[in-house]
């Protein structure tokens, strides 16, 4: 991923010295935006898109095993109650 980074900064780099070498301000803007910017932008978000989902995924593990772990440890202090003990000791 990091390379992909690399590049993206590298190709940023030329189409500033693009955008630089225009004859007017408005070229070197449209320059800049429309082949440096949209598209890098566009890629970026593409080349992304794994990374995003993984880390989604992770987290929605992670507050699943959150709410399961919070649940187990419900149970067990509902099990290991006193008034589970009064109720269970039944006398003849």
């Amino acid at each position: 991923m990091s390379v992909a980074i690399i590049v993206a900064i590298g190709w940023l780099y030329v189409t500033v010295l693009m955008a630089a070498s225009q004859p007017s301000v408005l070229a070197a803007i449209g320059t800049l935006l429309f082949y440096g910017l949209l598209p890098t932008g566009i890629l970026m978000y593409i080349m992304l898109a794994p990374l995003r989902r993984r880390r989604r995924q992770a987290q929605e593990a992670a507050a699943e095993a959150a709410a399961r772990e919070a649940g187990a440890q419900a149970l067990a202090r509902e099990s290991s109650s006193p008034s589970d003990a009064v109720e269970r000791d039944v006398r003849p």
